[in-house]
């Protein structure tokens, strides 16, 4: 930190010149950042701000008004101050324009009345001044020994903060693109007087450039991000004291320390999210291994061993979770779907972490994400699972996993399936758990029962459909069942004959019931069942008939969702 005007007039030379402090009292905590010595009035455009002028005086101009134009010169172009020696122009005291013009413009103005040589005073000042270069010069040093040491440990936000804090000694908010804080250091402060009402505070907060100081606020401020784009700002409390008079701006170490440390949170953010990719991906190849029959067991251990998850003597679940079928991402395109299966994957990944459960895990094709739970305790499996289904469903309850695209939040997350296999004793049997919970998954699309976790059991004939949804026989059961209803409704799209059939079953053929399901008059329903009656040449009072109709209908949907 620069000398300021105070300090410069307890030096020994200065003192020695008896100084007199005659006007600009409130600005003699100014940073001096060089003496120069001057005898002409015209001095001000030689000058860049933060100057200390010293003069006898014996060049300036006579008159008041040039006097008072002198001044404001000096003030326009921010020096620290001016000293003047009497005896050599001025006898008794400065002139009274001169005083004047001073207080007017807040610039300190100082009368030596003793003569003194300027040279010790130039000498003394310069040597504070070099000993502030190297102190910031120092501390430069160390901000960037310190947050290269934060970037190669890949440090959490609230570490980079805390170092930030410390170094600069003030509040350290690290905030969104929404003006949400997402880290703070108050530096001893309090939290609360910090960060009360912030987003309406931060939204005031307006500094020029990628790092910049907003002087009515207080706030020095940079951007955050990397690759081209921003996600946050990290702003630095700086309220003024130690400004420099010329730019209003904090000293030079505060804006390399604050870019300094928004380069370690950008870094340790693509640090996190590379190791966490990475991470991903191992754990979808050992799925894909496991469900594809591709591999060996022996490798799938090892380099499960390797990510610190054990698989030998251990209870093993496959669990798989995709949204139900009327998901409103479809209508959207490509892109929100893979959004959203993101968001299920990240959902997922945080609904293990809360519960504390082990997992491989990852999406394991379009549609789903699959895991495969690794439990100690084969008693635990129930409580596990559904542990494990509460949280997921509470993290997409609050919103955890609206997709966004290009920017715009598409809506609020789809309901999910959560599907588990038959628990197993190892690996070996590992793949037959995931693809019954894939299976069971599949077959429970068209459930509308919102259980927390659907088993085989749950899914009795659909699942059993399901399965053999590629079975050329269960195809041919269906097109001779269903065939001429479903080449009617082809020729006649308005009438949906189809979905009257499955009203008229899903209500246990209560017509009246169906009618209602349907959205229809019952005379219109009776005349939609005679018509299909006929189409079909079945009888739809007939039980057995009726039955042969649902199971086609359940293998439709089945042969349908493949």
């Amino acid at each position: 930190m620069f000398p300021t005007v105070r300090e410069v007039l307890a030096l020994g030379p200065v003192r020695h010149g008896s100084p007199r402090l005659v006007a600009g009292e409130d600005g003699v905590d100014r940073p001096v950042r060089w003496v120069h010595v001057a005898e002409v009035p015209d001095i001000a455009a030689l000058l860049r701000g933060g100057e200390l002028v010293l003069s006898t005086g014996i060049g300036l101009p006579a008159d008041d008004a040039a006097l008072r134009r002198f001044i404001d010169e000096l003030a326009d172009v921010g020096v620290a101050g001016l000293m003047v020696e009497l005896g050599r122009r001025y006898t008794g005291s400065v002139p009274r324009a001169m005083a004047d013009a001073a207080t007017r413009r807040g610039l300190p103005l100082v009368e030596l009345r003793r003569a003194t040589p300027f040279v010790p005073i130039t000498e003394a000042v310069h040597a504070l001044v070099i000993d502030a270069q190297l102190t910031e010069l120092r501390a430069t040093e160390e901000i960037h020994q310190r947050f290269t040491e934060l970037s190669v440990e890949g440090a959490e936000p609230a570490e980079v903060l805390r170092q930030a804090a410390a170094l600069a000694g003030c509040p350290v908010v690290l905030e969104n693109l929404a003006r949400q804080v997402l880290a703070y250091d108050a530096a001893g402060e309090s939290p609360q007087a910090l960060l009360d009402g912030w987003e309406q505070h931060s939204r005031r907060v307006r500094p020029p450039g990628r790092t910049g100081y907003d002087a009515d606020a207080g706030w020095l401020v940079t951007m955050v991000g990397a690759r081209g784009q921003d996600w946050g700002r990290l702003l630095l409390r700086w309220p003024g004291a130690g400004f420099d008079a010329a730019g209003g701006s904090p000293p030079t170490r505060l804006v390399i320390l604050v870019e300094r440390a928004a380069s370690a949170l950008a870094l340790g953010r693509l640090i996190r999210r590379d190791v966490e990719g990475l991470e991903r991906q191992i754990h979808r190849t050992l799925l894909t291994a496991l469900l594809d029959h591709t591999g060996s067991l022996d490798e799938v251990q090892l380099r499960a061993r390797a990510l610190g998850l054990t698989l030998e003597r251990r209870h093993l679940i496959g669990v798989m979770v995709r949204n139900r079928v009327d998901d409103p991402s479809a209508e959207h395109g490509p892109q929100v779907a893979q959004a959203r299966l993101r968001d299920l994957a990240e959902a997922v990944g945080q609904a293990l972490r809360e519960t504390k459960l082990t997992a491989l895990t990852s999406a394991v094709d379009d549609q789903a994400v699959g895991a495969l739970l690794v439990l100690a305790d084969p008693a635990a499996e129930e409580s596990a699972l559904s542990a494990f289904a509460a949280a997921l469903r509470r993290i997409r309850l609050i919103g955890a996993g609206p997709a966004a695209v290009n920017g715009a939040v598409t809506g609020s997350s789809p309901p999910v399936i959560i599907a588990a296999g038959s628990g197993v004793a190892g690996l070996p049997e590992a793949r037959r758990s995931l693809l019954e919970a894939r299976q069971v998954a599949d077959a429970a699309r068209r459930d509308r029962r919102d259980l927390p976790v659907f088993r085989l059991p749950h899914v009795g004939l659909a699942g059993l459909l399901h399965l053999l949804r590629d079975e050329p026989r269960l195809q041919t059961f269906v097109e001779r069942e269903l065939g001429p209803l479903l080449a009617y409704d082809a020729r006649h799209p308005r009438e949906q004959l189809l979905e009257t059939l499955r009203a008229y079953l899903e209500q246990g053929r209560n017509k009246s019931a169906a009618a209602t399901a349907a959205h229809l008059s019952r005379p219109a329903f009776y005349d939609r069942l005679a018509r299909i009656g006929r189409v079909l040449g079945a009888d739809l009072d007939s039980v057995a008939a009726c039955l042969s109709l649902h199971v086609a209908l359940l293998a439709l949907d089945a042969v349908r969702d493949n």
